[in-house]
């Protein structure tokens, strides 16, 4: 195995730190990745501290909520107890948790966009009163007390010092790394397998009617738009006109990817579609006018009920089980153990 040295200062001698490189491989059917690590060299050490960051609960106030209290593997690093974000104090937030998988092909987070680089990600559920309800100064205070941390972070950065940096740069190097391309649909384009009739009609209306802002291979063109749904008059959610001020942005969110579909429901900025039929549902006969409205939704969608049962058998062939099964990104403490819903769930 390749290994590289840092050498560092330790009293009067010098102490060798060995870090193992962990390759960045971007899938071959995937344009470049926005994020590539260039100031955060992705190492096996820091992957590992990420990862055990990620489903440490010491990263929230009272213990209960780390970043994988919404983020669940098994459903594609997304939630499926709550239409909305669970936190602190029994306390709900105004989105519906998105899955996270693919985030180094994207150069704007949440449904907003309202976070523009991955490295900082974290600080926004973290010091969010409605979710981990925490400060960056009590985290490090809590990691330093452990005595497990200072060791890793040592291993990761060559030192044990533990700061914010550091910890946002671990947990970029694991959530940077989720990546999701083995999917039915992958292993049809590389030619593994093929599309059965049902898949393969529904493939075809797919690129008829969704594929304009759901695109290839990623399912998503990452922009925003306004999709036509009802303002919720409790929730007063505008989306991206939060974050620019514009009245052209009002109601725009980001365009969700489409992978792992089946896994991350319910669906929508504020999970308010509870089925795949639901979402078609309301291209096809929901969608609300406004100023703002995503000129190709003018007159909806038109789906019908055969449509419905093509484009659901096609959208099934982007589950990817080898993601939401991998132990490499499974939660550290769990053994080896990877949790699954039953079959109630679906």
């Amino acid at each position: 195995m390749n290994t590289k040295f840092r050498f560092i200062l330790a009293g009067f001698g010098i102490v060798a730190v060995t870090f193992t490189p962990f390759p960045f491989v971007v899938p071959k059917n995937f344009p470049p990745p926005v994020y590539r690590f260039q100031n955060n060299p992705r190492t096996k050490q820091g992957f590992e501290l990420g990862r055990k960051l990620f489903y440490d609960g010491k990263l929230s106030r009272d213990g209960n909520f780390p970043c994988s209290s919404c983020h669940q593997q098994f459903a594609a690093f997304a939630t499926f107890e709550h239409r909305l974000s669970h936190g602190f104090n029994n306390q709900f937030s105004y989105r519906n948790a998105p899955p996270l998988f693919n985030l180094a092909w994207s150069g704007e987070l949440h449904w907003d966009g309202g976070i523009s680089h991955i490295e900082v990600q974290p600080l926004a559920p973290l010091l969010d009163p409605h979710e981990m309800a925490e400060e960056l100064g009590s985290v490090i205070v809590k990691l330093k007390k452990d005595k497990t941390y200072p060791g890793l972070f040592r291993q990761a950065f060559g030192t044990s010092d533990i700061n914010s940096q550091r910890i946002l740069k671990a947990l970029a190097q694991f959530t940077a790394s989720l990546v999701s391309a083995d999917a039915k649909y992958d292993k049809m384009k590389r030619g593994q397998l093929r599309f059965s009739p049902y898949e393969e009609k529904g493939y075809v209306l797919f690129k008829e009617k969704c594929a304009r802002c759901h695109q290839e291979p990623l399912f998503t063109d990452f922009s925003y738009r306004n999709t036509g749904m009802e303002l919720d008059t409790t929730l007063r959610d505008y989306g991206r006109m939060r974050i620019t001020g514009k009245k052209e942005d009002s109601l725009k969110f980001r365009v969700p990817s489409l992978r792992n579909i089946f896994l991350s429901f319910p669906y929508g900025h504020d999970g308010r579609f509870a089925t795949l039929s639901d979402v078609l549902e309301h291209y096809n006969t929901g969608v609300i006018s406004s100023p703002t409205l995503d000129s190709g939704l003018r007159k909806g969608i038109s789906i019908s009920d055969d449509d419905r049962f093509y484009l659901i058998s096609f959208l099934a062939t982007l589950t990817d089980s080898s993601f939401t099964r991998n132990p490499l990104y499974a939660d550290p403490s769990a053994d080896g153990r990877i949790f699954e819903p039953g079959p109630d769930i679906h």
